[in-house]
């Protein structure tokens, strides 16, 4: 018979075995799903507390944590659409009131909608941008994962009105801050969308001796 101690090991050895099988199956598990396929039941409270949560055990160097999650909750569901909309007409003078209608009906897709902000200067300027969005993109990236751990389907958009004084103002970003991306969360509505990962060999390499 095996050793008490022996035995402990072998069953640490199985338990990270299926550890690695499972984080496997969830990493390579999560699709983007457009938020418009997004719809309810999104996450309750205890597992948008848990989504959210996830974010703190990205790597940040400094424990410096250069990004915030702002939540966009119903009632200022209106507030987004409009801003959205204002973004429209900076950019084009002649949208139409259909095109303006479909900016505004951005906001009102997926659940759960929140705004990714990273803040790429202030606080240890030992710490460049670049290390910055790489953490808020860790987070990002932990939230996603743990949304699809839980039975979620989500996704990132981006695009021009990012950048806009309007939604600027709406979320209160200072001149440190940076709008990284919404990020969207809710029920799968109809299926998954298939998408073929790279390999291996198409984003790695190895340094060559010289």
């Amino acid at each position: 018979m095996g050793s008490p101690v022996g035995s402990s090991r072998v069953t640490q050895a199985v338990d990270a075995a299926l550890a690695g099988e499972w984080a496997e199956a969830l990493i390579h598990g999560r699709r983007t799903v457009l938020p418009k396929r997004l719809a309810q039941p999104g996450p309750d409270a205890q597992q948008t507390q848990r989504i959210l949560g996830a974010a703190a055990a990205a790597p940040d160097h400094h424990d410096l944590v250069p990004w915030r999650f702002i939540v966009v909750p119903d009632a200022a569901r209106d507030a987004l659409g409009e801003a959205f909309a204002s973004s429209l007409r900076e950019r084009d003078a002649g949208a139409t009131q259909e095109q303006l209608g479909e900016a505004r009906a951005k906001a009102f897709r997926s659940p759960l909608l929140m705004l990714a902000v990273a803040r790429v200067t202030g606080g240890d300027e030992e710490i460049s941008a670049v290390e910055r969005l790489v953490s808020a993109g860790c987070a990002i990236q932990n939230m996603l994962l743990m949304a699809t751990a839980l039975g979620f389907g989500s996704s990132l958009t981006s695009g021009k009105a990012l950048g806009s004084p309007a939604l600027q103002a709406l979320f209160g970003l200072t001149r440190e801050e940076q709008a990284l991306c919404f990020v969207s969360i809710g029920t799968i509505a109809g299926p998954k969308r298939a998408r073929t990962r790279p390999g291996v060999d198409r984003y790695v390499s190895e340094l060559k001796p010289r």
